[in-house]
């Protein structure tokens, strides 16, 4: 079963051009040998703030005398099969929808074999340390997220 955040399965894997890897360490399973069930959300951000970075977002977040940062409004983590120790896998990572002040962010996670072991979406809101609200993104901001997308759709 597909999640709902996915249309086409096919189309929706093409549209991913950045991965990060990650392998699995021993204290990342249970006692039933696997990933626990809180871990893809680590490995997603891992993935996403490579992602940013590779974008330039997350160093312009990071500068001194910044006023604004990103914030998880939302994470959802559809699992596929299990992962075991020692396990290596690629976090893809996509930004789906930019909206006002957040975008909409998904990961596809797979293991060496290219099969899909963990999906997942979540939103980020670009906020305000001073009034604690989403600030709309710079045109710059915008046009850095779509650049994105653009290389995406090439693909």
């Amino acid at each position: 079963m597909t999640a709902n955040y996915i249309g086409n399965l096919e189309e929706w894997k093409q549209e991913f051009i950045f991965s990060a890897p990650v392998q699995v360490r021993f204290s990342e399973t249970d006692m039933f040998g696997h990933v626990n069930n809180t871990v893809p959300i680590a490995y997603f951000e891992f993935a996403r703030i490579e992602f940013m970075k590779e974008m330039g977002l997350m160093q312009r977040w990071l500068k001194t005398g910044n006023e604004l940062f990103p914030v998880v409004a939302d994470m959802q983590v559809d699992f596929v099969q299990q992962v075991f120790f020692d396990e290596k896998l690629k976090v893809y990572v996509k930004i789906a929808r930019i909206g006002t002040s957040s975008v909409d962010v998904h990961y596809w996670t797979v293991n060496e074999k290219e099969e899909t072991c963990f999906t997942g979406r979540g939103a980020i809101v670009q906020i305000s340390k001073h009034t604690g609200k989403g600030h709309p993104w710079s045109d710059q901001e915008i046009e850095m997220l779509q650049s994105k997308q653009l290389i995406s759709a090439k693909k």
